[in-house]
């Protein structure tokens, strides 16, 4: 029997805004992968405006903009009107929710649950904690049809599956993948030691989601200046001058100000060029379902000083300084063991580098394209 072309929508909403974050990075990484992969199918990648038009169409890959910034009105009115229009096969909805009462087979990508349990801190915007209210009465119900959930780790995998055992037939786990940029600008040849001190700084990809831990990590920065020989600046990304001077005021850490350099955003074709020239990268977050910057950060060539949590050894592997991300001083211990042992962070550099050979968007997309293929209509 002749093998039958199917339809696939692939929701996309938010690849084309300006300031992406990482399921979005996710979710064009996967399309860009089954461009490559499929040639067979058609796809019809649904997005919402924006201004960064960072997917072209292809033979058999159409990109269409539904017009609305309305993250309801988008999902749950636009979408189910494209996928009856269109005569679609397969969803495929890329970030965690989805439309209800759909009349086709569902792929969910559901990276965690963590708007399930019980929220860490109190630091949420109004836009955040609405989102979180969304994805708690929509989530369940979704997952009642869902046809496949895609989860990014083993760790997740088994938490969804606690939370909602019906799903244990239904849930894959499929890693992400490092994209091929996030690589050494300096690559040593043959006979040539790996450069251990690579730049006069620390990377932390701030966050106000409390679950990145920014308060413990600045107190454990704090910590370490006061014990280091070196004293080196910490690159704070992602976080806006304010938001950092009223945190320094509230932890009495006003002292440090001047070592911490502040950038409210570095784009994300900029990182691989930050994490070059960083010393080293601190990703001490409480939870996390994968952790894919700590891979960026091993494929530059960066040693990391990462949390022993959630998903993050899983990824991680013994590639890196493990902490507890609740102690700052073992953070800090962590920051200055990587600081004063040239050959632990040799040996770092190079079994990062090797670690993060392990995951591509290629295989990422071979596995998701193996579960579209499952979908029996």
């Amino acid at each position: 029997m002749a093998k039958k072309k199917k339809t696939i929508i692939i929701e996309a909403q938010r690849i084309f805004r300006l300031n992406k974050h990482g399921m979005d990075f996710v979710a064009l990484e996967v399309i860009r992968a089954l461009q490559k992969l499929d040639t067979f199918n058609r796809y019809i990648i649904a997005v919402g405006p924006g201004e960064d038009c960072c997917l072209e169409s292809s033979a058999n890959f159409e990109i269409k903009v539904l017009e609305s910034s309305n993250y309801f009105i988008w999902e749950q009115l636009l979408l189910p009107k494209l996928i009856k229009t269109s005569n679609a096969d397969i969803l495929h909805c890329t970030s965690n929710t989805a439309p209800l009462g759909l009349s086709i087979p569902l792929v969910l990508t559901l990276h965690d649950i963590i708007f399930m349990e019980k929220k860490i801190g109190s630091n949420s915007s109004m836009y955040q904690n609405l989102g979180r209210i969304y994805r708690r009465w929509v989530v369940p119900r979704v997952l009642k049809r869902v046809h496949t959930v895609i989860t990014v780790s083993n760790f997740e995998k088994r938490n969804i599956e606690t939370a909602f055992p019906h799903l244990q037939k239904n849930i894959i786990t499929v890693y992400n993948g490092v994209s091929s940029r996030f690589k050494p600008m300096d690559i040593p040849t043959e006979g040539q030691s790996l450069k251990f001190d690579k730049g006069p700084f620390w990377l932390l990809l701030g966050n106000t989601d409390p679950k990145k831990n920014l308060r413990n990590t600045l107190m454990a920065y704090a910590f370490y200046l006061e014990r280091s020989t070196h004293k080196k600046r910490l690159l704070l990304a992602d976080l806006d001058h304010a938001y950092l001077e009223k945190l320094l005021k509230e932890l009495d850490l006003l002292a440090i100000k001047d070592f911490i350099v502040v950038e409210e955003y570095i784009a994300h074709d900029k990182l691989v060029e930050v994490y070059n020239d960083a010393f080293a990268f601190l990703y001490p977050s409480v939870r996390e379902s994968f952790g894919l910057p700590l891979l960026e950060a091993m494929a530059c060539g960066t040693p990391v000083v990462t949390s022993n949590t959630s998903a993050i050894p899983e990824v991680a592997g013994d590639n890196v300084v493990y902490t507890d991300p609740m102690d700052i001083k073992s953070i800090a211990a962590g920051m200055l063991k990587l600081e004063d042992e040239p050959q632990l962070y040799s040996s770092l550099v190079s079994k990062g580098l090797a670690r993060s050979e392990a995951f591509s968007w290629e295989h990422t997309g071979k596995h998701t394209l193996a579960i579209y293929e499952s979908v029996h209509l």
